[in-house]
């Protein structure tokens, strides 16, 4: 994700991508933490730490102009994605190769590419 982000930068583009630095398992710390003071999911969702992060997320989602969705991703991210582009904003899917488990709903992106320069001309050709 870091190697992309300073891709697309390269070409200009204002790129969020701080929240990557908690890490692929800053969801499994969260529920860990939630579960140690006996809270279940439901309860846990609406802590204060459920807030601020979600606060920090859709701060960043609602300002971007552009979405870009990088494979392989969790369900947050696929929600992300869909949030940008039901807010009306173009949406994009990059993946190093063709999926195992074809998805028609990928359509709702505005494209879907395999090769990073592919999508950053796409990018540069239609916002830059």
């Amino acid at each position: 994700m870091p190697a992309l982000g300073s891709y697309l930068r390269d070409a200009g583009f204002d790129v969020f991508d701080d929240w990557f630095a908690a890490g692929e398992v800053a969801d499994d710390r969260w529920q860990t933490y939630e579960q140690g003071r006996e809270r279940p999911f439901d309860v846990a969702l609406h802590g204060y730490a459920a807030q601020h992060i979600h606060d920090f997320d859709l701060r960043h989602i609602t300002r971007c102009n552009i979405g870009v969705l990088y494979l392989p991703a969790g369900k947050s991210g696929h929600l992300e994605l869909g949030y940008i582009i039901g807010l009306g904003k173009p949406g994009y899917i990059l993946m190093d190769k063709e999926p195992d488990r074809w998805d028609v709903m990928y359509r709702f992106a505005k494209g879907v590419f395999f090769d990073k320069a592919d999508l950053r001309n796409e990018l540069v050709g239609v916002y830059g």
